[in-house]
């Protein structure tokens, strides 16, 4: 028998991959699953990211790649940053990595001990945790309640410091929630962050661009200019450019971090494929109107989504300022039992069912670290996402 390390013990699958998994296995089967759980954009990526791929390709850049990455994509995202998010990093100050997940790899491993504790909000992507778990420090999950739009209130993320804290992880436009802060919302984080000094902060802004109504992005180096230095700002191709098979991640951040970092990356997976970041200098030096574009589709996706939700009786569903991810309230569906005679004591059961039954594949709100919710994406075209509705609606129109 294989032994495992022990500090696989509380680290396990992700959900919104095993719902994937699940939904791709019944489609074998011959059974039409609408697929609602993968946070992956329908958008195919931008042509002149492909044609810059096959050029460097064509070119000879198939060779072992720098590190911490190109000096062609160090300087693009270097203009990205300050183009964005007036945010002036060096070079040395830019790293990176095979997606955005691998740079939170590199930056808990490369300064967590035993001992340390790492504050994630919650509702969250569970990575976080299971990363933080990985390193042996420990995850203290904070509750950003719905009644608060699911945002991190600044007394509570001040209760969760405490001496051992090493980072505060902030990820807004959020998965699950599509929670978003306004500037003055990241400057009163970024109050009780100053008055712990000891503290990090991670800021994931993978969703970024997939912000809707008018609503105007920020990040805390950006607002709090004078925390920078303990700042490391988290990006990537993935979701804006429906990049996410390229594996494009990257960060800025004080040198006195970035350099562990990369000894991570080193010893890990050293640098990133080359073509790739051919690409990525393509997408982020290239033209930005295909960001407003999809962003405007999305938010009619989330429109419509929101609505037809709402009109399902069970069920109550917040509108979103980002991502592309709505979190409905089930509550009103537990105790409950379906057409197929499964009782519904948790948002895990709802979820379960509703794949087994009406074929529609969710997330469950748990996960994530906040029941009884759940997750769908709309990260997919018009039509699958009003017949997911419409399954979802018979689901609980059944329920008795």
């Amino acid at each position: 028998m294989i032994r495992t390390a022990d500090r696989l013990a509380n680290v396990t699958l992700s959900a919104s991959a095993a719902m994937t998994d699940k939904a791709r296995e019944l489609r074998q089967q011959g059974i039409a699953v609408v697929s609602l759980s993968s946070g992956e954009p329908d958008f195919p990526t931008p042509p002149h990211a492909i044609e810059a791929a096959h050029k460097a390709a064509l070119d000879g850049d198939t060779k072992y790649p720098p590190l911490g990455g190109t000096p062609a994509l160090k300087a693009a995202i270097q203009r990205k940053f300050k183009r964005d998010n007036d945010l002036d990093y060096a070079l040395d100050e830019i790293l990176v990595a095979n997606g955005g997940k691998q740079i939170i790899f590199d930056a808990i491993l490369a300064t967590c001990n035993p001992g340390d504790e790492v504050v994630i909000p919650a509702p969250g992507w569970i990575t976080y945790a299971d990363i933080v778990a990985l390193a042996g420090a420990r995850p203290v999950p904070v509750a950003c309640p719905e009644n608060n739009r699911f945002k991190l209130r600044p007394e509570d993320l001040d209760a969760a410091i405490t001496p051992r804290t090493r980072w505060v992880i902030l990820n807004f436009p959020n998965n699950p929630t599509g929670a978003a802060c306004n500037a003055a919302e990241m400057r009163a984080l970024a109050g009780v962050i100053e008055r712990h000094p000891q503290v990090l902060v991670l800021t994931d802004d993978i969703y970024e661009h997939l912000v809707y109504d008018d609503f105007t992005f920020c990040t805390l180096a950006q607002v709090a200019p004078h925390l920078k230095e303990r700042v490391l700002t988290v990006n990537g191709a993935s979701k804006a450019y429906a990049m996410t098979g390229w594996r494009v991640g990257y960060c800025g951040g004080p040198r006195g971090l970035i350099a562990p970092m990369s000894n991570i990356q080193l010893q890990s997976t050293g640098g990133i494929t080359t073509v790739s970041q051919a690409a990525a200098v393509a997408v982020l030096d290239g033209p930005q109107d295909v960001l407003m574009e999809r962003a405007a589709l999305y938010g009619e996706r989330r429109n419509r989504v929101v609505a037809m939700l709402n009109a399902i009786p069970g069920i109550r569903c917040h509108t979103p300022n980002g991502a592309f991810y709505v979190f409905p309230n089930i509550a009103d569906c537990l105790g409950r039992t379906t057409s197929g005679g499964r009782r519904i004591n948790s948002d895990a059961d709802f979820v379960a069912a509703l794949l087994t039954e009406a074929h529609v594949a969710a997330v469950p709100g748990g996960a994530y670290g906040m029941s009884p919710y759940v997750r769908l994406s709309y990260a997919t075209d018009m039509d699958t996402l009003v017949e997911g509705c419409r399954r979802i609606e018979a689901f609980c129109r059944d329920l008795t």
